[in-house]
C-alpha cells in the first residue's frame, strides 16, 4: 500500500502520525482513504474536486501534475507539500 508522508503543519489532523500507509490506486483514492481515517484533512488539501492552489504532490520524489487521476504504485511514497510563503521585506533606505 502507498505511504503518505504528512508534513509537520498537517500532523494535527493525523494525531501526530508522520507516515500513514493506506490503500489507493490513484491520488484521489489515497486522499479519500486519508479523509476516511482522518476526517478534515481533505479540506486542507482540496477545494471542490481539485488540489488547492499552493499544494504540490510528489510521488516517489517526482513532482506530479497534481491530477487526482494520477496512478499510484502499491509501494509509492506520497508527499503533499504546502507552499511556503511569507518573510519580511528589507526596509528601503
Amino acid at each position: 500500500m502507498p505511504t503518505v508522508v504528512i508534513p509537520p503543519l498537517m500532523r494535527k489532523f493525523t494525531g501526530g502520525e508522520e507516515n500513514i500507509t493506506l490503500p489507493g490506486a490513484t491520488v484521489r483514492e489515497v486522499i479519500d482513504n486519508l479523509e476516511s481515517r482522518y476526517p478534515g484533512i481533505k479540506e486542507r488539501l482540496c477545494e471542490e474536486d481539485r488540489l488547492k492552489p499552493g499544494i504540490a504532490i510528489y510521488i516517489n520524489g517526482l513532482l506530479t501534475r497534481g491530477s487526482f487521476l494520477e496512478r499510484v504504485d502499491t509501494d509509492a511514497e506520497i508527499h503533499f507539500l504546502p507552499a511556503i510563503g511569507g518573510g519580511v521585506a528589507e526596509p528601503s533606505h
